[in-house]
């Protein structure tokens, strides 16, 4: 009787903890509150969302949605999918995402990103995202490309981004940034048109409020650019002469800041 009794209490235990321990269908239904959160936040016109249905036990057999060997999302690609609408902070709830892919995304880039921490490329580009660019997207220690160009990004590019040492691509062109350009870290081989901002027909605008810093290194540009900042006329031929342009105008478009239109 004894035996028999052992024998039951462990079964009886080894159930409990059983039911007491995270599965990891559990854990990736998480990921598919998440995701359909997300989705209650984009307009879908072609219903090329219409398989994230909450109901399942993980979003692995959705569409745009890629996951690993143990059913965790990895990859989140809502490119050319003719989706529209705004990101929110659930997505910080994708522990395991890898890459992050592009749509016609307004609002503000969620700092809860920052929680992405396996994270390796975000391609946020070709959006109408406005606002800055959140700081915290430095804790993304994995990532190698950031691409956040052609949208309505503001103030400057966050210098704690200069700690990402495995950034290999970083492009924030054709936005509305003002500020320094890091040249710390990864910034220093990073190619000056990946900052630039396309104005009018020839033109390129990089808004600096602050101090001009550029790297010492010699380049030459192969689009006209545009460069606002706190420069005098006085170190206008030093520029020149570092980068081997020509200055064809220069004026005040904005208080307090002075700017140099630079043509090759």
């Amino acid at each position: 009787m004894a035996p028999l009794l052992s024998l039951c209490l462990c079964l009886c235990l080894s159930f409990l903890l059983l039911l007491l321990s995270p599965s990891p269908a559990h854990s990736t239904n998480s990921e598919g509150n998440a995701l359909h959160a997300l989705r209650s936040r984009l307009s879908d016109p072609t219903n090329v969302l219409q398989s994230w249905d909450p109901t399942l036990v993980n979003p692995c057999t959705w569409f745009h949605v890629t996951c690993d060997s143990n059913n965790h999302v990895i990859r989140l690609d809502l490119g050319n999918s003719n989706i529209s609408g705004t990101l929110g902070p659930e997505l910080g709830q994708l522990k395991h995402l890898q890459e992050l892919y592009r749509n016609e995304i307004s609002g503000k880039i969620p700092k809860e990103l920052g929680n992405l921490k396996n994270l390796i490329g975000m391609d946020l580009y070709d959006n109408k995202f406005e606002g800055k660019i959140p700081k915290s997207l430095a804790k993304l220690k994995s990532l190698k490309f950031l691409r956040l160009n052609n949208n309505k990004l503001t103030g400057s590019i966050p210098r704690e981004l200069t700690t990402l040492s495995n950034l290999k691509i970083f492009d924030v062109s054709n936005n509305e940034l003002c500020g320094t350009i890091p040249v710390d870290g990864p910034f220093t081989t990073f190619p000056m048109e990946r900052f630039l901002a396309k104005k009018f027909v020839r033109c390129f605008l990089v808004c600096l409020c602050g101090h001009l810093a550029l790297p010492s290194t010699k380049r030459k540009m192969d689009n006209n650019l545009l460069l606002c900042g706190y420069i005098s006329r006085m170190k206008a031929e030093q520029y020149c002469s570092t980068f081997e342009l020509n200055i064809i105008e220069f004026y005040s478009p904005m208080n307090n800041s002075s700017c140099l239109l630079w043509d090759v």
